[in-house]
């Protein structure tokens, strides 16, 4: 599991590094590429805080969450070697897209954002960011609803 976590990680980063590239090569002159004009547009933003912009400049911080959050979850699969696959992907998301944005504030002083979903007025973002969310979703999912399914199915076996 650990292996295909790390090569997971990468991937991830690969693509939202290599997307970032591609809008700091192709969408930063414009400004904005309407894909779907008022609706969704490939809009250049430089974002130096967090989430929707808040904690602005505090890159310490950052630097220190992420660490803490890539070292206790690559420490917790090292380990417990989780069977789930739901967890296991949930946690490769979140180092995924922490490691994207964190790669972003070091070498760039920012974090490339631009998806810009307009008809909704949503702050603009990137992949790093649909990857911690789509993994806290996964990991709330695997927390609430499964967590303990699987622990009273290894029950059973183990009773049998």
């Amino acid at each position: 599991m650990l292996a295909l976590y790390c090569i997971g990680t990468c991937l991830l980063v690969l693509i939202d590094q290599l997307s970032k590239l591609a809008v700091l090569r192709y969408i930063r002159p414009l400004n904005t590429l309407p894909l779907w004009e008022g609706v969704f547009h490939l809009t250049y933003c430089e974002n130096r805080g967090a989430a929707f912009g808040i904690l602005q400049n505090k890159f310490g911080l950052f630097y220190l969450i992420t660490a803490i959050v890539v070292i206790f979850i690559t420490v917790y699969i090292a380990k417990k070697r989780p069977q789930s696959r739901v967890l296991n992907i949930s946690l490769t998301l979140l180092v995924g897209g922490a490691l994207g944005n964190v790669i972003d504030r070091l070498f760039r002083g920012f974090v490339v954002d631009f998806f810009d979903f307009r008809l909704i007025h949503f702050p603009i973002f990137n992949p790093a960011d649909c990857f911690v969310v789509c993994g806290t979703f996964l990991l709330a999912v695997y927390i609430l609803f499964l967590e303990g399914r699987q622990k009273s199915e290894i029950n059973k076996k183990g009773n049998e």
